[in-house]
């Protein structure tokens, strides 16, 4: 083993790798913990490299392969030009604004955005964002890969300065992020720019209970799926649980959720419309609706293109051979602690027959 091999493993051991160097090198804030109660108030601070300001948010459930920022672009300004290795999932939390793109060969196109976008620069190619109002700043939150392609890679010069073009996702096509999308399955669609996740049309998704719909959304042929759902009041979800990295934003709606590893106490997070979590590697986490609207979350997480379109085992029951715990086999606790939430704002579940099975 030689002395570099020793030395990111001393680092990585305490908790310190090569993402983690990077990071201290950005000069912004770190946020850590479990939730972040309110994305658009999280203080950000100047960004050198970016060109705006900013906070990574390293929360406790990311793992090592994801994780998030949040970036503020002042009244009238712009960021700095950038292309980078890791995928990029950006969710625009409040503004308006344009995004250009261009290859090396010169090929550029621009788009428009708004609060509630949803798009992703396609991997390794030139990017800028600018802020389309004169008397407000627009802050957005990004999910990437890069922990995982820092992990990899262990170089800033490599990850941020390679010319590989990748073909693949893009080669400049002037439609790419005005195309008209296309449903892949009646809940996976195919696209590359999401105008307002606040609206999107949704589907129903029996499987995971509560009367509630979903979309899944393949961009710019990442490994990165966003996936919006949303469920009525009075109603809770089935518990399930997964691999980590799964970061949830809380789009419309207040309630809470429930997180726990098999066999430990529940821990309970309360969110309301931009809060932030990250479920655990596989603790099992269960959302509840006590609120006065329909809740409506995002989820950017893996598992990307081929397995998006195929049932998970966190769709089936753990009796079918699955991830997911039926209401059936649920502890009684969970549905009297979601009737007392209920109880205190005066409002009554749904008939548990309609939704509860």
């Amino acid at each position: 083993m030689t002395d570099l091999d020793m030395h990111w493993r001393e680092k990585w051991r305490t908790g310190s790798g090569p993402y983690e160097e990077w990071q201290k090198t950005e000069g912004i804030p770190v946020v850590k913990g479990f939730l972040v109660d309110d994305l658009t108030t999280v203080p950000v601070e100047p960004w050198r490299r970016m060109g705006g300001l900013g906070t990574f948010l390293n929360l406790d459930g990311a793992g090592a392969g994801l994780d998030s920022y949040v970036c503020e672009i002042p009244p009238a300004g712009s960021l700095k030009p950038q292309k980078h290795l890791f995928e990029e999932t950006i969710v625009i939390l409040k503004g308006r604004g344009a995004t250009s793109i261009w290859r090396e060969d010169g090929v550029k196109q621009t788009f428009e955005w708004q609060e509630g976008s949803l798009f992703s620069p396609p991997i390794n190619v030139w990017y800028q964002l600018f802020n389309g109002r004169g008397d407000q700043p627009v802050r957005y939150w990004a999910v990437t890969t890069a922990p995982l392609v820092f992990t990899l890679f262990r170089s800033a010069d490599f990850v941020f300065n390679d010319r590989f073009e990748f073909t693949d996702r893009y080669t400049g096509e002037q439609d790419y992020f005005t195309a008209s999308g296309k449903a892949l399955t009646p809940r996976v669609w195919q696209t590359n720019f999401v105008s307002d996740v606040y609206n999107f049309k949704l589907n129903p998704y029996s499987e995971r209970g509560a009367g509630g719909t979903n979309i899944k959304f393949e961009l710019v042929n990442n490994t990165l799926m966003p996936h919006i759902s949303q469920f009525p009041v009075g109603t809770y979800k089935k518990a399930h649980r997964h691999a980590p990295g799964a970061h949830i934003i809380i789009l419309n709606g207040s309630g809470y959720t429930l997180l726990w590893p098999e066999g430990q106490p529940r821990t309970r997070v309360n969110w309301r419309k931009n809060s932030m979590f990250v479920p655990p590697d596989q603790w099992y986490h269960q959302h509840f609706n006590p609120g006065s609207e329909p809740a409506r979350y995002l989820a950017i997480s893996w598992p990307g293109m081929i397995l998006s379109r195929t049932k998970g085992a966190g769709d089936v029951d753990q009796e079918e051979g699955g991830r997911q715990i039926s209401y059936a086999s649920e502890s009684p606790e969970i549905l009297k602690i979601f009737e007392n939430e209920l109880a205190a704002s005066g409002l009554k579940p749904k008939p548990l027959e309609t939704w509860r099975k």
